[in-house]
């Protein structure tokens, strides 16, 4: 795969993620040019502190989008507390409050599917630790549209259900550990 194609990174993430992604935003530098999509379950009524102790982390700009706001480079957009996220033609994000999918409102499957969608073989999908299926469809469905999937190595995870879920609906590109999926983010940056 052509490296400098990619337009955007996608991770989903669960139980056990929420360290592996501020270890992930700490080693991006301020010039990074990929947008970066996450979609991570979360406590659904709590507004604050998620977003914050993110961007005390980041090197780059993490960002709650707003329903249509367009997609740029060097972005972190995470999927707002009980919201859906979908990626939309057009390079911009979509909000929603429809049911759960997996037990979850964002669910993972629905961003992961509607980027790979969007993006096709300029995509990269990463699946963290995470104690549910949820992701595994959406992986296949990047797989399906082309794109590059990879999942944190299961034992690198706090919790493997999630990228074993993921492995098992579909074939994966790379396992890769933390600092594996670190260096992967940083040389596609090149």
């Amino acid at each position: 795969m052509n490296e400098k194609k990619i337009k955007a990174v996608v991770i989903g993430g669960s139980a056990g993620s929420f360290s592996v992604v501020i270890k992930i935003l700490k080693a991006l530098p301020k010039n990074y040019k990929i947008p970066i999509i996450l979609s991570m379950h979360r406590l659904k009524h709590v507004r604050k502190g998620f977003l914050e102790a993110l961007k005390l982390k980041s090197n780059i700009n993490i960002v709650e989008p707003d329903d249509k706001e367009k997609i740029r480079p060097g972005v972190a957009y995470v999927a707002p507390a009980n919201y859906h996220m979908f990626i939309e033609l057009g390079n911009t994000i979509a909000l929603s409050t429809e049911d759960m999918v997996n037990y979850s409102r964002p669910s993972i499957d629905l961003t992961l599917e509607s980027a790979g969608y969007v993006y096709k073989d300029k995509l990269v999908g990463i699946i963290l630790s995470g104690a549910n299926r949820d992701g595994a469809f959406g992986m296949k469905k990047i797989k399906d549209y082309g794109g590059r999937t990879i999942i944190q190595k299961p034992s690198d995870c706090k919790v493997e259900t999630m990228p074993r879920a993921a492995q098992s609906v579909t074939e994966i590109d790379e396992v890769l550990d933390t600092q594996g999926i670190i260096d992967m983010l940083l040389k596609l940056n090149k």
